[in-house]
C-alpha cells in the first residue's frame, strides 16, 4: 500500500471514530479513559499537536476540541457531561498512575 492510500484510510478511520463519538454523547470521557486510556480530549490534543507540527496556528486545542466534539466544549459539557461517580474516579486514579 502506498503512503497516500494509507493516509487516506487513516483519515477515513479517524473521521468515522469522531462521528461515532459525537453520536454517543451518553459515553462519558471518564468511561473512555477507564476502558481505553484515551478520551475525546486526548483526540483533540493529538489533533492540535499535529497542527502545531505543521505550523497551523489557527488550530489550537480549543479549535480541535470543537472538531472532535462537534460543538464548543463548554456546550458539550453543559448538555452531556455527568458528574463522575466515586467508583469512576477511583478507577481513573488507579489507571492514571503511569499515564
Amino acid at each position: 500500500m502506498d503512503d497516500q492510500t494509507r493516509t487516506e484510510l487513516e483519515a477515513a478511520a479517524f473521521r468515522t471514530l469522531v462521528a461515532h463519538l459525537r453520536s454517543r454523547n451518553d459515553v462519558q470521557n471518564i468511561d473512555l479513559m477507564n476502558l481505553a486510556g484515551f478520551c475525546r480530549n486526548c483526540l483533540a490534543k493529538w489533533y492540535a499537536a499535529a497542527a502545531k507540527e505543521r505550523d497551523i496556528p489557527d488550530l489550537d486545542y480549543e479549535a480541535a476540541r470543537e472538531i472532535v466534539y462537534g460543538m464548543p466544549y463548554a456546550e458539550w459539557r453543559e448538555r452531556f457531561q455527568k458528574e463522575a461517580t466515586p467508583e469512576q474516579q477511583a478507577e481513573f486514579a488507579k489507571n492514571q498512575s503511569g499515564h
